[in-house]
């Protein structure tokens, strides 16, 4: 009865995880709930998992490369950027190398938004599609995080499992043998091959677009000199070339869906507009329209100059998530406009300040220039404009370098445990001020943490239960009929699939218990199992869905849910081919 029911909560939780609709956090804290409920976790276990090693580490990591990345250290990679020449594919080599150094030390999701403006600039100034270069990007910062213990959550969470059965958790560089060669592999093939495979979406001219954006929603107000008074929405049709949709009008408050093409237009209408940032300029200047958001900054007394539109995409973690413009009243609490609102391959027919916004969304904002950093940074959203980067000063610069250093060596020669070395590290960087006190929480990924916390006792629940072990008798039929490491192939595919449409977290904490069942039922040793489990869960390549590295650069990129399998496919299979040998030459069964 305990194990139909752990199986009934864990599906239910994954049905819940690739809908999408509740966020994954709340999904494990109601999974949690529901297995205390029904006595499988004991009410004062139920939230000790937020207490959990591992949970401490995620939040300190974060921390750690949120204050890399504000020292300016990355500043010192873009340099390097502006020698590689014109040719694409050594420019595509070079930044994706760079992304999976980074990653190895930092955040995945940090280490791609810093380089990721400077891809569409690139792209850009060498007049070729981002199309063709950010999402190798993305999945260079997903290798990246294979090299490390701190280079990615599930890595720290296996090392969890393993002190737990053994006593020894994996040293900070115990995953580098098998995830140098694997991210080595990936990022050669991306490089060289994959790149080819994605979609050439039209490059943006303008030169205040950094990047193409397909499905730009607006709403520009007909002024009172506008020539288009009078005129219906087939006349301007035949007038002028210039793609662009009307999805609707507002006049006097009152919304026309799908306005018809012999509709007349008036003084005051709002056309709710769908067009890319080029088709948007012209049609302002040639109609005499203007953009509804952008009345109230202008008509301050300050300068004009002052006044800048930026570009931004909206994260995983931010409060605008599951809010409207209007509901959370965007212009007075941000001071900031929304001017435009873009979702990739979606069209959006509500006006644009009642959109509920969701993750990957990109922004047209206008704003004070000397403010829009802070405004980004409230907002949780990354700018995608090459100017919004972090100088640094070249002292912070060194002492977070310092600091970052003597924690991996504290950790290394055995002095202090992972979870102390870089709390530690994260107190100090707010010290020095490398880190704004300001910023210390906001730059931790909360989301994740309340994953980690409830669906470690979830974990626990699967394998007290005995439903890990019913997983692993299953498993283990064609054990008696196929070699041992033949095991480990149907572990790694199984934790890709998952990955790919869950949490890559949750996917360890749900993988790692069965298996370390197998192993023991095999008499085998326990690490390549779990090291199998980590690899896994670190190739989430086949979706958008399934990392935030993925989910990012959906929008900016112009990508459709299918072209992720156009790259991450034979991606997939490449890490599978590399990883499983290079697993049992380091980790013998």
């Amino acid at each position: 009865m305990e194990q139909i029911l752990v199986f009934a909560v864990l599906g239910l939780s994954l049905i819940f995880f690739v809908w999408g609709k509740l966020r994954y956090d709340l999904v494990a804290l109601l999974a949690l709930i529901v297995l205390s409920v029904f006595g499988l976790i004991p009410y004062e276990n139920a939230f000790m998992g937020f207490s959990h090693p591992a949970v401490i580490t995620v939040a300190a990591v974060l921390v750690v490369s949120k204050s890399l990345e504000k020292s300016g250290l990355v500043n010192y990679f873009l340099r390097f950027l502006d020698h590689l020449g014109s040719n694409i594919t050594i420019q595509i080599t070079g930044i994706c190398a760079l992304v999976a150094l980074a990653s190895g030390f930092m955040n995945n999701i940090g280490a791609l938004a810093i380089f990721m403006p400077v891809a569409i600039q690139m792209a850009r100034k060498h007049h070729y599609s981002p199309s063709l270069v950010l999402m190798p990007i993305a999945f260079a910062s997903l290798l990246g995080g294979m090299v490390t213990l701190i280079g990615t959550p599930p890595n720290i969470i296996i090392s969890a499992f393993r002190s737990g059965v053994s006593g020894n958790n994996f040293s900070m560089f115990d995953f580098a043998p098998v995830g140098i060669g694997i991210t080595l592999a990936g990022v050669v093939f991306i490089s060289l091959v994959g790149w080819r495979f994605l979609p050439r979406r039209k490059s943006a001219s303008s030169e205040d677009s950094m990047f193409e954006i397909n499905n730009y929603i607006t709403e520009v107000i007909i002024n009172p000199t506008s020539p288009l008074i009078g005129k219906t929405l087939q006349d301007i049709g035949n007038e002028v070339d210039l793609d662009f949709k009307v999805l609707g009008i507002v006049r006097d408050k009152q919304r026309i869906h799908a306005p018809g093409p012999f509709i007349a237009l008036r003084e005051n209408d709002i056309l709710i507009l769908e067009s890319n940032t080029e088709v948007l300029e012209k049609f302002i200047d040639q109609y005499q329209t203007k953009l509804v958001g952008n009345e109230d900054l202008y008509n301050e007394p300050e300068a004009k100059d002052e006044i800048i539109i930026m570009e931004g995409i909206v994260l995983e973690n931010s409060p605008l998530v599951g809010q409207t413009a209007a509901s959370i009243h965007m212009r007075s609490r941000y001071d900031v406009n929304l001017l435009a609102l873009a979702r990739s391959n979606k069209t959006i027919l509500q006006r644009i300040d009642h959109v509920i916004f969701e993750t990957g969304d990109v922004l047209m904002l206008q704003g004070r220039s000397k403010e829009m950093a802070d405004i980004f940074n409230d907002m949780q959203c990354y700018p995608l404009a090459q100017r919004s980067l972090s100088i640094g000063k070249p002292k912070k610069t060194i002492f977070a370098i310092s600091l970052f250093v003597a924690s991996i060596l504290v950790v290394v020669a055995g002095w202090m445990p992972v979870e102390m070395a870089f709390t530690l590290a994260a107190v100090m960087m707010v010290i020095i001020k490398v880190m704004p006190l300001k910023d210390l929480y906001t730059s931790i990924d909360w989301p994740v943490i309340v994953l980690l916390g409830a669906m470690i006792p979830v974990g626990e629940a699967f394998e007290t239960s005995g439903a890990a072990a019913s997983v692993t008798e299953n498993i283990l039929i064609f054990s008696d009929i196929l070699p041992s490491w033949t095991i480990l192939i149907v572990i790694m595919v199984t934790t890709m699939l998952l990955s790919s449409v869950i949490n890559n977290a949750a996917t360890v904490v749900l993988m790692a218990p069965i298996g370390l069942k197998i192993a023991e039922s095999m008499e085998l040793s326990t690490d390549p199992f779990l090291m199998t489990i980590a690899i896994g869960a670190s190739s989430a390549f086949l979706t958008p869905i399934g990392h935030q590295s993925n989910t990012l650069v959906m929008g900016p990129g112009g990508y459709k849910f299918s072209d992720y399998w156009k790259l991450g496919l034979p991606l997939t299979i490449l890490v599978l081919a590399v990883g499983i040998p290079l697993i049992l030459i380091f980790w013998p069964l």
